[in-house]
């Protein structure tokens, strides 16, 4: 089956490729009071060469809110709509809350952030943005091995080294997740809480280590937590076993990136392990692979290379054109 796929993006507030009002609230350096509203939108119309209808979705609208409150402590949330509507009965997405936490700067360098968050798990899961990866659809890797958009309840450290310009990592302590609706084909994504009626009687552990040189970003992420949120009966009659990391779940990732000018370049490789997929199979039937490997690579050229100044040529093209017309006009009469 083959498409063709066109893509329109909408960002409220800011250009293309420029900061968004994210970047900024955790960039900044002020202390007064301040608020930030912004957001994005995405639309995505697809042909079927095949059966020759086509189909029009708005994919994603999404509005940032944040708050920064003094120097040290700031809010972050955003909500989703997928699909344009949330309707009983009809197909339609969802809404939903993709972030709202807290966070602390404890100095310079350094801070904390408690709440609903995004851990940072590979390229996409942090930055999924529209236009920070290429293609309409997110790849397939980092959307079923890696479920992105994956958000979970918890506190994270953030920091930077100054000793080592370039390095920064990553620790977070979560909610884990829940085994019973894990699905063959889209492994875990079926079974992340997203911050609804999460179980805390299992949690989970994830970090990351990142260090840029030059044009390279080279990452490692970890994922380890429990996937059995049941009480000592329940996990004893399905055979599972409870605790804060019962029946484990595993996942790795490294990833490259290279940016220079024009040119980009950008591999990711991912493993997810669960030991005890078997006994999850048995309890919930629901055919959990106990080992998934996935990766991918992209090479990409910009065309374009600043919007303004494909605007300025845009326009004097365009007043070029007025002025010949205006010349033919009253040349004519």
């Amino acid at each position: 089956m083959k498409h063709l796929v066109w893509l329109l993006l909408l960002v409220t507030t800011t250009p293309l490729m420029a900061q968004t009002a994210e970047d900024s609230l955790q960039n900044s350096t002020a202390k007064e009071k301040q608020t930030y509203i912004s957001g994005y939108g995405e639309a995505k119309v697809s042909y079927n060469t095949r059966y020759r209808t086509a189909q029009a979705n708005l994919t994603r609208a999404v509005v940032f809110i944040g708050h920064k409150f003094n120097s040290r402590i700031s809010f972050f949330s955003e909500t989703e709509l997928e699909s344009a509507r949330v309707e009983g009965g009809k197909p339609g997405g969802e809404i939903s809350m993709e972030q709202a936490y807290l966070r602390f700067d404890l100095n310079r360098t350094h801070y904390l952030q408690a709440g609903l968050f995004i851990p940072r798990i590979g390229i996409i899961n942090e930055n999924h943005l529209p236009t920070t990866f290429n293609g309409n659809d997110r790849p397939f890797t980092e959307t079923f091995l890696i479920p992105s958009t994956w958000r979970e309840i918890g506190i994270g450290f953030y920091g930077s080294s100054d000793r080592l310009q370039g390095l920064s990592y990553s620790l977070a302590l979560v909610n884990g997740l829940n085994s019973g609706d894990f699905v063959n084909g889209s492994g875990i994504r079926e079974g992340r809480f997203e911050g609804s009626n999460a179980t805390a009687s299992n949690i989970a552990l994830t970090g990351s280590v990142t260090y840029l040189i030059r044009d390279f970003t080279v990452q490692m992420s970890a994922y380890y937590g429990g996937s059995a949120g049941l009480n000592n009966r329940e996990a004893d009659s399905l055979q599972l076993n409870s605790g804060l990391f019962g029946t484990p779940v595993s996942l790795g990732e490294i990833n490259i990136r290279y940016n220079h000018n024009r040119f980009a370049f950008r591999a990711l490789g991912a493993a997810l392990y669960i030991p005890d997929a078997q006994k999850i199979n048995r309890a919930y039937a629901n055919n959990t692979a106990e080992l998934a490997v996935g990766g991918y690579g992209e090479v990409s050229y910009r065309v374009f290379t600043k919007l303004k100044q494909q605007r300025f040529c845009v326009m004097k093209h365009l007043i070029l054109i007025r002025k010949f017309l205006k010349m033919v006009f009253a040349t004519t009469h």
